[in-house]
């Protein structure tokens, strides 16, 4: 059975944009996120985590998101298998995990 992996990512999916650009902004930023913690980028991949998300790796880390993140046992982006936008909310559906994102204001 596939791990599912949840994380509260913010994206840029454009209210105004048709729902195959808000769907291919979701698959980017969801791969994005990954390769950016398996490029070991923590700096990348904390610029993408809610506001919440982020505070919540840093306190539980007791470290800054940028180093934090990258001690996270997270797996390396695989191929994107299903994309649902619901609104200002998305689920990207990868091999073998799942990401949810967000937007939140400022973003």
């Amino acid at each position: 059975m596939p791990r599912l992996i949840v994380l509260i990512c913010l994206v840029m999916l454009a209210g105004c944009g048709s729902l195959g650009e808000r769907e291919d902004a979701a698959a980017e930023t969801a791969t994005a996120f990954l390769r950016a913690v398996s490029g070991q980028d923590g700096a990348a991949a904390c610029g993408v985590l809610a506001p919440e998300t982020m505070a919540e790796v840093e306190q539980g880390a007791g470290q800054s998101c940028a180093v934090a993140i990258l001690s996270e046992n997270l797996p390396a982006p695989s191929a994107v298998q299903d994309i649902q936008v619901y609104g200002q909310r998305a689920l990207v559906r990868l091999e073998d995990e799942s990401v949810f994102l967000a937007v939140f204001p400022g973003g």
